[in-house]
């Protein structure tokens, strides 16, 4: 009797032992479900973040900041700088509402960031309705930077030229362009937000040529005019002298066209009536 007794409290230990490794076996499998879940889902918002910084700053700079929390300034010999604006958006915006701005807004600079991927170009920010980018840096690309924000320039002018406001299908597009060539100094500003800003004479000068520039038209220094000409494959009138804001006089040209030959090494410069 105390046999069978002893026997059958054995069984009950040992039901009750199987029945506890079974529930922590299968709480330790829903555990790890979850573990790995979690770390899945960390490991997609990492690389939404990386995505995320690499879209606010450029890769090899993103990098270098995510390795060492730092970007050390750079001087850059020679960069071409390109600024756009939109002409008489007062006018535009009088006839819309903050939405509709926006709305605005949003579709043309997706366009131009759509057409910025086919060139060596960075974007280095849109702010309000200035649209800036450049050349020849993070990366240099020898004498290119000058070319291909030509080329981008152009593409901007053709694409404003079938540009339709949406709110405003009758209201003509027109922006105006500045292009600068020369050294900056580039780097990682602020901590929370990081851009990537340059800095220097040659960028306050590109903002120049698009603030004394015309509607529709590409305004050029003499030193991207220079380049340009040894480079080759351009139309380019000459525009003039003009004052410009803290520069003095300044000898300035339009970039009307690329020629259709582009393996020509020489630039058409003619007299504008402007």
């Amino acid at each position: 009797m105390w046999t069978a007794g002893l026997l059958g409290f054995v069984v009950i230990l040992s039901l009750i032992g199987i029945l506890m490794t079974r529930k922590a076996a299968t709480e330790m499998e829903i555990f790890t479900e979850s573990l790995a879940a979690k770390t899945a889902e960390m490991r997609r918002e990492r690389r939404r973040a990386d995505r995320l910084l690499c879209q606010m700053l450029p890769s090899s700079v993103a990098l270098q900041l995510k390795s060492m929390h730092k970007v050390s300034a750079e001087s850059f010999q020679a960069v071409t700088v390109l600024f756009s604006d939109i002409v008489d958006f007062s006018s535009i915006a009088a006839q819309s509402t903050p939405i509709q701005v926006m709305a605005f807004l949003n579709r043309l600079f997706k366009t131009f960031d759509n057409r910025i991927d086919r060139f060596d170009v960075y974007k280095v920010e849109a702010v309000e309705t200035v649209y800036m980018c450049a050349s020849g840096l993070p990366h240099k690309n020898g004498d290119r930077h000058v070319t291909e924000v030509a080329d981008l320039a152009l593409e901007l002018l053709a694409t404003s030229r079938r540009f339709e406001v949406p709110h405003l299908p009758d209201h003509p597009l027109h922006i105006r362009l500045g292009i600068n060539t020369g050294p900056c100094v580039a780097g990682v500003v602020g901590t929370k937000m990081p851009r990537y800003c340059l800095f220097g004479d040659t960028v306050n000068t590109a903002a120049r040529m698009e603030q004394n520039g015309l509607p529709m038209k590409i305004h050029l220094t003499q030193r991207t005019c220079d380049l340009l000409q040894r480079m080759g494959g351009y139309q380019i009138e000459f525009r003039g002298h003009i004052q410009v804001e803290g520069k003095g006089t300044m000898e300035t040209y339009w970039l009307v066209s690329k020629n259709e030959d582009t393996s020509s090494r020489n630039v058409g410069i003619s007299i504008s009536d402007e």
